[in-house]
């Protein structure tokens, strides 16, 4: 992976070359380098997306690209880059991590319009994944306050995917009618039944899935679909019936691409999640496609919320939630205030 003033040193027939920015496929034979910051929960998408805008980008310019993937908790993943991690674009969890790197000078302001949607080519939403046969009749935001219910999710502090899951608990419990003080208590009951908190989606998904800890996962929908696609007959899905809309956010990291002469490249990789073919990826990954044509392709017909199978058709979107989406909060700036800075109301429930 290259950062600021990296220079690679290759072997070649004997000679030395210090090449800047590229690796070699063959000897003498360019191929440019694209870094992508991104979250724990897309390691599976973006190993498919990337193969497909390399093939792309080659047939469209002559041009190799290799990209080159990061993943880790999203909100770690954003410090890292923010610390002078090099990467040319990053594609996190949520507008506030790129916000973070924003406010270090690296993103120029004004990123969230540079492509459709607030420059979010997918969306998500927050599922809960239980064990088979569902032990603990686990039906909906309440049920993870009942004593003996072993709750795993991760860190808010590390983990974009844990922000998504904490706001979605808070707009449940505030949609029952519950004053800001009732709301904060019934959280912190949530968080009192936490058995572990992983820095990181997958973190959680591995403690859950194949550790065995646990009753229940809040998970990306991607992730609970995932879980039943590699553990069929294991576990199942319980949609609650209120979540959020979970808006990951992409972005070129202004300063490096200028660096690295990599701004047009950067910019169509992070186009190119918009066009059909990555649309449908995106949704054969369990991510729901901003596309409302190509999302109805995968809107399932049943609107069962307890989901113990991946259909054959691969229609998997169940389309009643009630989804808060960030505007609700006020903006990821007044959240990430009230919520998640030091001192904040994550801080008061987990102390």
């Amino acid at each position: 992976m290259k950062k600021y003033g990296f220079f690679k040193k290759l072997i070649c027939l004997g000679m030395i070359f210090s090449l800047t920015f590229i690796g070699l496929s063959g000897c003498g034979q360019k191929k440019t380098e694209l870094v992508n910051v991104s979250y724990d929960a897309t390691r599976e998408f973006y190993k498919e997306y990337n193969r497909l805008f390399e093939d792309y980008w080659y047939g469209k310019t002559g041009e190799k690209v290799e990209v080159i993937q990061s993943h880790g908790g999203s909100g770690k993943q954003a410090l890292e880059v923010a610390n002078g991690l090099g990467a040319d674009v990053v594609t996190l969890a949520l507008e506030g991590d790129v916000n973070v790197i924003r406010d270090e000078g690296l993103i120029d302001d004004g990123y969230i319009n540079d492509y459709s949607d607030d420059s979010s080519p997918y969306t998500s939403t927050i599922v809960f994944l239980v064990r088979k046969g569902n032990p603990k009749n686990i039906k909906d935001w309440d049920d993870l306050l009942n004593d003996g219910v072993k709750v795993i999710t991760p860190n808010p502090k590390t983990s974009g995917g844990a922000r998504w899951n904490f706001l979605a608990a808070w707009y449940y419990f505030k949609k029952q009618g519950q004053t800001e003080e009732q709301v904060q208590a019934s959280v912190t009951r949530l968080y009192r039944n936490v058995a572990v908190l992983d820095s990181g989606a997958r973190g959680s998904s591995t403690t859950f899935a194949e550790n065995g800890q646990g009753d229940v996962l809040i998970a990306w929908e991607n992730e609970a679909f995932f879980a039943l696609q590699e553990y069929p007959g294991e576990y199942e899905i319980v949609v609650p019936s209120a979540s959020v809309l979970c808006q990951p956010t992409v972005a070129k990291v202004d300063e490096v691409t200028q660096m690295n002469g990599t701004e047009e490249l950067a910019d169509a990789y992070l186009s190119f999640l918009y066009t059909d073919d990555a649309q449908r990826l995106e949704a054969q990954n369990f991510y729901r496609p901003v596309n409302k044509d190509i999302q109805k392709e995968y809107e399932a017909s049943s609107d069962s919320r307890n989901i113990k199978e991946i259909l054959s058709d691969g229609k998997w979107i169940v389309k009643d939630i009630d989804m808060a989406d960030i505007g609700y909060f006020g903006g990821w700036e007044a959240a990430t205030q009230k919520f998640f800075s030091d001192g904040g109301i994550f801080d008061k429930i987990y102390d």
